[in-house]
């Protein structure tokens, strides 16, 4: 039996379950064909103790989980010069390698102070260089700061790996349900709640500047939005009218949410001034008008809507309120999200009962379907616009997921104990 949109919608809000607790660990199922050779080898350290961290050993699992790159592995390492000085090319081109990361960690009176150079094996030069100051608890940030420095100067784009995600876990105590809103890094590690509720939250969302989460909870018992620091955990309640709050979304200059809510009767979107706190309603259909999300220019809004019938997407202008339908493809057609550049939707694209993930390409229309599990749902782009980042079920197993915009590299993002759901990726942090 098919799902009906407003069924879906329910259940794709409480059918995942998570750990508190959550630990995340990569599991890369798929990589692209002829991913680049590189080697990144172990930066020599001059202090006494240990670095409590493999800074080296970070930069290259954050390249080989881009699918990009395919780092050579320690133990078939001829040589291990710390310095350009020191690298015999011959013996890099032996075992294939096209590009070469060498480097050093110096102890410094108030931390650490990194240098790396990224070598060109062919060419014998230098294509990069870099020193780069941290301290003990930023070591790993750091790691991921140089993988973001050698993924754009080689392949032309800036990386995601200095970012961050979010997403809702559910872990049963005592048998009653906890909930948490967590944070890690983009490859798992540094998890921590910032939330724990022992009534459900959803829809997290990251504010323009990558400090601030934007979410649903239903701690006094009925749905209100927030608005919290990740940092300092400062948060306060933005909507908690009669009926629904959901589905918070910031504008481009954090400024405004997009909202939907349901205080007038059906499910309608609306824009909530942060600074006045004024309310302007974007819709008036008898329709499910929800999951807004804003272009990069804040000048449309992106939505589902099941007023043809059945749930497809539509852009909404907010300076003239003209809508235009963008899905035309499928019965099943929900939860839009833009692209950092804005030239592709990413969305949950249904056929029966299988739900996957599928992204359109607004100029050409042309759509492609990325995945092929059974249930994908709560879509994000990286904010590079390489990955996409969703909540997907295997074996009623909840988990994270991330595949590529072109479909050809795949990642499991697997909690050791329990499940999650609503995956947000963060923008760079400002």
């Amino acid at each position: 039996m098919q799902l009906s949109f407003r069924t879906f919608v329910f259940l794709a809000c409480f059918s995942f379950t998570v750990n508190a607790q959550a630990v995340l660990t990569i599991e890369i199922t798929q990589g692209a064909a002829g991913a680049m050779p590189i080697a990144v080898v172990p930066f020599s350290w001059g202090g006494q103790e240990a670095l409590p961290v493999d800074i080296a050993g970070i930069v290259s699992a954050d390249l080989q989980r881009s699918g990009r790159f395919s780092p050579l592995a320690v133990k078939d390492m001829l040589s291990r010069p710390s310095d350009a000085a020191q690298v015999n090319y011959r013996d890099w081109r032996m075992v294939n390698v096209d590009h070469l990361v060498v480097g050093k960690v110096m102890p410094q009176a108030d931390g650490y102070m990194v240098q790396f150079q990224l070598l060109d094996v062919i060419k014998q030069t230098q294509r990069a260089g870099y020193t780069v100051r941290s301290d003990r608890a930023k070591l790993r940030w750091t790691a991921h700061q140089i993988a973001d420095m050698i993924y754009e100067s080689l392949i032309g784009e800036p990386g995601a790996f200095a970012t961050r995600i979010a997403f809702v876990s559910e872990i049963l105590e005592a048998g009653k349900r906890k909930y948490s809103l967590q944070v890690a890094d983009s490859d798992g590690f540094n998890a921590r709640p910032i939330l724990k509720s022992a009534q459900p939250l959803m829809s997290p969302a990251w504010s323009p500047d990558g400090n601030r989460l934007a979410y649903v909870s239903f701690e006094t018992g009925a749905a209100a939005i927030y608005v919290q620091d990740v940092n300092t955990g400062r948060r306060e309640i933005v909507s908690h009218g009669k009926g629904m709050n959901n589905a918070p979304s910031w504008s481009s200059d954090g400024r405004k949410l997009a909202l939907v809510l349901s205080k007038d009767g059906t499910p309608e979107i609306y824009i909530l001034d942060q600074a006045s706190k004024q309310l302007r309603r974007m819709t008036n259909n008898f329709a499910i008008d929800t999951e807004p999300v804003w272009t990069p220019d804040g000048s449309a809004i992106v939505f589902t809507s099941d007023r043809g019938g059945g749930p497809q997407i539509y852009r909404l202008s907010v300076g003239s309120g003209e809508t235009t339908r963008l899905t035309f493809e499928g019965k099943y057609n929900a939860r839009p999200v833009l692209s950092p550049n804005g030239k592709i939707l990413t969305f949950v694209h249904g056929t029966g009962n299988q739900f996957n993930i599928a992204t359109l390409e607004l100029a050409t229309g042309n759509m492609q379907v990325l995945t092929n599990s059974q249930l994908d749902e709560s879509p994000s782009f990286a904010p590079n616009g390489s990955m996409v980042i969703y909540a997907t079920k295997d074996r009623e197993k909840g988990f994270l997921s991330a595949v590529s915009v072109d479909g050809r590299v795949r990642q499991k993002l697997v909690l050791q104990e329990g499940q999650a759901r609503e995956p947000a990726w963060s923008p760079y942090v400002r």
